[in-house]
């Protein structure tokens, strides 16, 4: 490729934005929005779990099988910050990846407040809400700024509906996991609206515990643009751990439109 039209400060400029782009830390954000029975149309669970304020019971944060706890305990990820946010978001967790340089920022939504926690989520996937955080003189991008966006929790959209819009504001791609029961169905229209990619949804009832999520993405970050491998760790994963067989949790869990 020929570059002799730039002018030299140009040029640097050029060389420098390609250095960072190429070198610049990835994100992985994930959007949980807390189990919970009074907030949410859910076939209640036992309260100790289904109480969207407790952060260490909750069925998707501080059980065995939520996000905190199982992340804590991967082989694959590092523990790096916890952080008391507000009464919205009432934690949020960082983790480095253990060999390659991509983080992964999880935040604990109030289960009484799912329906921020999922326009958060799309708005993050249509590229608003650039943010960055700073930990141990590292910038983390989040939110629109991050490479995938991640919802666990309640399909809330069974629920309520959103009405504004969450148009794609810039031209970037971001890929999207989305699990909560009858994900696609219910969440299709607003992803294409945002113009990211859905690397794993459902298609039915499920239950949206951390392992499907973090097999999802021992694949993602070696390898971004191979969805099917995405798909066979997570259904894997959900057959593992809900007992039941490879074929059902492969045809629950799919990629793509």
């Amino acid at each position: 490729m020929n570059f002799s039209f730039l002018k030299p400060s140009l040029f640097l400029i050029f060389l420098l934005d390609l250095f960072f782009s190429a070198h610049a830390s990835k994100t992985i954000h994930v959007y949980v929005a807390l189990c919970d029975n009074q907030y949410q149309g859910i076939v209640p669970v036992p309260a100790k779990i289904g109480n969207g304020t407790d952060l260490s019971n909750n069925l998707y944060w501080g059980c065995g099988y939520g996000v905190s706890t199982f992340f804590k305990r991967s082989a694959n990820w590092t523990l790096i910050n916890v952080e008391k946010m507000d009464n919205v978001i009432l934690e949020r967790i960082t983790f480095k990846h253990k060999t390659l340089d991509y983080y992964l920022v999880a935040d604990a939504y109030n289960g009484k407040y799912i329906k921020q926690c999922t326009i958060d989520f799309l708005e993050s996937c249509s590229g608003r809400n650039k943010k960055v955080i700073s930990l141990k003189n590292h910038t983390i991008p989040i939110a629109g700024q991050s490479t995938m966006l991640a919802y666990i929790g309640h399909d809330g959209l069974m629920d309520f509906e959103l009405t504004q819009s969450f148009k794609q504001v810039d031209n970037i791609k971001r890929d999207c996991i989305i699990l909560a029961c009858f994900s696609k169905a219910y969440f299709t229209p607003f992803i294409k609206e945002t113009g990211a990619n859905p690397a794993l949804w459902t298609t039915g009832l499920m239950c949206p515990e951390a392992y499907t999520l973090h097999d999802a993405l021992i694949s993602y970050v070696v390898n971004e643009a191979d969805l099917n491998s995405l798909r066979i760790k997570a259904a894997s994963a959900y057959a593992k751990y809900q007992k039941c067989s490879e074929k059902a949790a492969k045809n629950l869990l799919v990629s793509g439109w």
